[in-house]
């Protein structure tokens, strides 16, 4: 028996019931009879990932590339959000509280930077990536203290309003699914710097699925695009539509990685 899973962005408890419903939903249409596999945080995505029972879960995209090549691209969300453009893709808000008084990046080196976890794009490789050339611009560590790995976004955020950090990375749907679903939460937190575009975690398959039940699950995942029925649930996860990803667009990962492996110290 294969299971489903969206774990990656069920980041407040309202969001994580749409997506129960929603993958309930698309497993059903493409008459699949897997269960839903409950995996809440603060479990470690890598763990869930190297399971081999994976009929639909949701994968950060450098982990598909870099330590997953094998597993099945399924879909790809595209959030209903302009800066998104209509495309799969994402990006790292870098984000500090609201009430702090940095008025840009820079003005928050020194300070205490966070990450989730060091195989995580949106939440460690982006974030260095944005930073290598202040980095070696300066020829000095940017910051006085780096804390992690802190695991998940919400976590990041949690750290920053405790006043445990002072600038940390969100993935951009986790930040916006956030705005959407804890407008008083989000309110704390003020974005500082967003960093350039990525191809977005999909939805893929670590076990292995004849050509039909992708493709069942692919029409699946279109018709719940539409389907009249589920707009409040695309309205609380902030869904303009899924697509099947191109799988080429996520080799930019290896690239990105291998640059954030040049930084010369940690931060």
């Amino acid at each position: 028996m294969l299971v489903a899973n969206a774990r990656m962005y069920s980041v407040t408890p309202a969001v994580a019931q749409a997506w129960r419903e929603l993958l309930t939903w698309v497993l059903a249409r493409a008459e699949l009879p897997w269960t839903m596999l409950d995996y809440p945080a603060p479990r470690p995505l890598g763990e869930l990932w190297q399971r081999e029972d994976l009929g639909c879960a949701l994968m950060c995209g450098l982990a598909h590339a870099v330590s997953y090549p094998r597993a099945v691209p399924i879909v790809a969300p595209v959030v209903d959000e302009p800066r998104y453009r209509g495309e799969p893709i994402y990006f790292t808000d870098i984000m500090v509280r609201t009430d702090a008084s940095y008025a840009s990046l820079e003005d928050t080196f020194g300070a205490r930077v966070g990450y989730t976890v060091r195989d995580s794009h949106s939440g460690y490789v982006a974030l260095r990536e944005h930073l290598l050339p202040y980095r070696l611009a300066r020829g000095v560590p940017l910051y006085g203290e780096v804390v992690g790995p802190l695991v998940s976004p919400r976590a990041v955020a949690e750290a920053l309003m405790a006043g445990r950090i002072d600038v940390g990375p969100l993935d951009s749907y986790a930040h916006d699914l956030m705005r959407a679903n804890e407008p008083q939460l989000a309110s704390r937190l003020r974005t500082i710097a967003t960093t350039r575009f990525a191809p977005i975690p999909p939805f893929v398959a670590t076990a292995p699925l004849l050509p039909d039940a992708v493709q069942n699950l692919q029409a699946a995942f279109a018709q719940a695009s539409a389907a009249p029925d589920l707009q409040p649930l695309r309205d609380t996860l902030r869904l303009a539509k899924f697509v099947v990803p191109e799988l080429e667009d996520y080799e930019t990962f290896h690239a990105r990685s291998a640059a954030s492996d040049r930084y010369p110290d940690a931060w």
